[in-house]
């Protein structure tokens, strides 16, 4: 497999491993239970015909870990719990983590903030034989999983490793109207998962489906 998300059932996996496939890319849904996650591929794939060129196949979650380049897609809740269960099998690999760690309130998100700074922060200190790296946060799982929504974004990344920036960068290219930015180091990642708070309470208050697109750039 070229991709493997870990926790891939979910809405920001299952839109994150469409688009991957609309781009080409082999891309390995995982699950804790395997027959749950072909299930899911089939409900995927099944309203685009023909548009997937690169194949889905649903998986374990240790089958998913053994792609060339893994996403950790799995609730915030469970990201180090699961990360660190994997170890092994993500030594040496790049691992994207896509993990916001919020809390809604009153018709709002707001941000939790995670004792080391970020999930992402949280997982590399885990797993310190991973690169990780930190992008995906600001998009609208809805939209992801429509590939006729015309979506257009920047996606922020960040990563201490600058080959695990590179590769993730590479990795965003390959989605159809998305645009990768170098943001920084993986200090980065705190504000980058927490003004996704943001995002989604404009999305809640105005029944939208925004996105980040920085001009100037």
């Amino acid at each position: 497999m070229d991709v493997g998300i870990i926790g891939g059932t979910g809405p920001a996996g299952r839109g994150l491993g469409l688009r991957l496939a609309a781009g080409g890319v082999s891309v390995a849904i995982g699950s804790r239970d395997p027959d749950r996650a072909a299930a899911v591929v089939d409900e995927m794939a099944a309203p685009w015909p023909g548009r997937l060129v690169g194949e889905l196949h649903g998986v374990a979650n240790e089958d998913a870990a053994g792609a060339k380049l893994v996403v950790l897609a799995t609730p915030w809740e469970g990201a180090v719990r699961t990360a660190s269960a994997l170890s092994g099998q993500l030594e040496g690999k790049v691992l994207v983590s896509m993990g916001n760690a919020l809390v809604r309130e009153v018709g709002e998100m707001l941000p939790l903030v995670h004792p080391r700074g970020s999930i992402a922060a949280a997982v590399q200190a885990a797993i310190p034989r991973t690169r990780v790296a930190a992008a995906f946060h600001h998009l609208p799982a809805r939209e992801m999983a429509d590939l006729d929504s015309g979506l257009i974004a920047d996606v922020l990344v960040c990563a201490d490793d600058p080959e695990a920036t590179a590769e993730t960068m590479s990795l965003v290219e390959r989605i159809e109207g998305l645009r990768p930015l170098d943001a920084g180091s993986l200090s980065q990642a705190a504000a980058i998962e927490a003004f996704t708070a943001v995002f989604v309470t404009l999305n809640i208050r105005h029944r939208a489906h925004s996105t980040l697109k920085l001009a100037g750039i």
